[in-house]
């Protein structure tokens, strides 16, 4: 039985913000697609004229090692779907830094790979990206909704807060007066 393109929901979570791009990495969308990384990259260079650096770049060491420290480090479960990533510098796994896909290096993707997972899989990712920039929108919705409220309800409590500082102007003056004493004075 063929494995199942993967849900929008479950791939929010292999997306990763880098240079201000959403991206996906080489080793996490070879496992999406059921090939290694080695056999993904290989394709990609096959057709480099196809994958401008808008689409995909390789990460710096500080940005991979910034990325890594997300990943858990312990030995996967038997049959995990996440990769395993090792540093350019340890032993063992590639000793390459990894490469970085945008949105379109993505799409790019299913021109190059022509199996019938790849198209799922990019169809379940393009589904993702349009997710998360809906999700993003929303959010930007809101922060203007809540940003023209505070202005409003500024204003107008505007008089509120004048009131209150009345208020704690006129209990320090109380407080600074002479203090009448109790009792028997002589």
């Amino acid at each position: 039985m063929p494995a199942m393109a993967p849900k929008p929901e479950h791939l929010a979570r292999l997306v990763h913000v880098v240079r201000g791009e959403r991206v996906l990495l080489d080793a996490e969308l070879a496992a999406l697609y059921g090939v290694t990384t080695k056999a993904l990259n290989q394709a990609v260079k096959r057709n480099a004229d196809r994958f401008p650096e808008d689409f995909m770049f390789r990460l710096g060491a500080l940005e991979w090692s910034g990325l890594k420290s997300q990943f858990v480090t312990s030995n996967p479960a038997r049959g995990a779907t996440r990769p395993r990533f090792v540093t350019p510098s340890g032993r063992g796994g590639t000793r390459q830094l990894p490469y970085a896909f945008t949105e379109q290096g993505v799409a790019m993707l299913s021109s190059v790979l022509r199996s019938r997972r790849a198209v799922e899989v990019n169809i379940a990712i393009m589904r993702t990206f349009v997710q998360l920039r809906r999700l993003m929108d929303s959010n930007r919705d809101l922060a203007r909704k809540i940003e023209a409220m505070e202005q409003r309800y500024d204003e107008q409590f505007a008089v509120v807060f004048d009131a209150i500082k009345q208020l704690i102007t006129d209990d320090r003056k109380r407080k600074a007066q002479p203090k009448h004493s109790i009792g028997f004075t002589p």
